[in-house]
């Protein structure tokens, strides 16, 4: 285990960190969050995703959100839950998609209506009918715990992580959907998943509920994952975990990245202005700690 030199940081406050507001988003802003954050360094965004309007209706205009965004030299992904959501990404002209299931049946048949095994099966549809040059991250979510299941059986999420890359995922990302775990119950994770993922296939989405995501950030660190989501402002929640607080906020992971001189290419003090402005223009709290920190410093400069 070594801590990687550079670490890929995945944006996902215009898509995971909006799909659970019940007040819709304009479509300009959401594109226009993802322009500012593009400017502060950001390259890589989890987007959009092309689900069921019906249970999930901000994410509605996806396609129009894609095609409001003018940054260049970064890359769009969306997540679809099943053939059609594949179809509009690809009509959208996105070049990377994520596919989702969950550890846990009862949460996979109340986020998308389908037990672990058909999700599976679906997943399996979606990268056969995949073109070549779209990228594909696989998504195992309530990957230590369910809001409805309690504690997860890491063996079944390494099971699971197994089989999404032999079916051609080109990484495996595990999602810590309610924020619930400590630092050792991502030991015990990762200590099952990389007996049969290799450590440089494995990224992490962890929530902070519970205050937790910097630790278990930490531990990602020190096994070697270099691939991390996570969210501007702390932005975020789950629309079918009750009291699930946003991703990890990108300024807080910015500062710990910093500290132990790990290179990423984001202006994190830069992100902590786009996302306290986002917050404001919309009424949403900011929850930023680092980024707090670096704003007050400003104003005192």
């Amino acid at each position: 285990m070594s801590i990687a030199e550079r670490v890929r940081i995945t944006e996902s406050s215009s898509r995971d960190g909006l799909q659970s507001l019940g007040a819709f988003v304009p479509t300009e802003a959401k594109s226009g969050l993802i322009n500012d954050l593009a400017a502060a360094g950001i390259r890589d965004f989890d987007a959009v995703s092309f689900v069921s309007p019906k249970w999930v209706p901000q994410m509605a205009d996806g396609a129009e959100v894609v095609a409001g965004v003018v940054a260049t030299d970064i890359t769009l992904s969306a997540l679809v839950p099943n053939a059609e959501g594949l179809e509009r990404a690809l009509a959208a002209g996105v070049t990377s998609i994520g596919v989702l299931t969950a550890a846990s049946d009862t949460f996979n048949e109340r986020n998308i209506n389908a037990t672990v095994d058909e999700s599976m099966h679906r997943i399996r549809r979606i990268l056969m009918e995949t073109p070549g040059g779209v990228s594909v991250r696989g998504y195992v979510s309530t990957a230590t715990h369910c809001p409805y299941e309690g504690e997860q059986d890491p063996d079944w999420v390494a099971h699971l992580a197994e089989t999404l890359m032999e079916w051609g995922v080109d990484s495996v990302h595990l999602g810590e959907t309610i924020g619930k775990a400590t630092p050792l119950h991502i030991e015990r994770l990762l200590d099952e998943v990389v007996k049969l993922v290799p450590i440089e296939k494995v990224g992490v989405h962890f929530h902070d509920s519970y205050g937790q995501a910097i630790a278990n950030t930490v531990v990602a660190l020190e096994w070697g994952v270099d691939k991390m989501d996570s969210s501007a402002g702390g932005l975020g929640g789950c629309p079918f975990a009750p009291g699930a607080a946003g991703n990890v906020a990108t300024e807080d992971l910015l500062w710990l990245l910093d500290g132990f001189g790990i290179e990423h290419g984001i202006d994190a003090r830069r992100v902590a202005k786009v996302a306290q402005r986002f917050c404001s223009e919309h009424n949403l709290v900011y929850n930023s700690k680092a980024g707090r920190a670096l704003l007050a410093t400003e104003e005192e400069e």
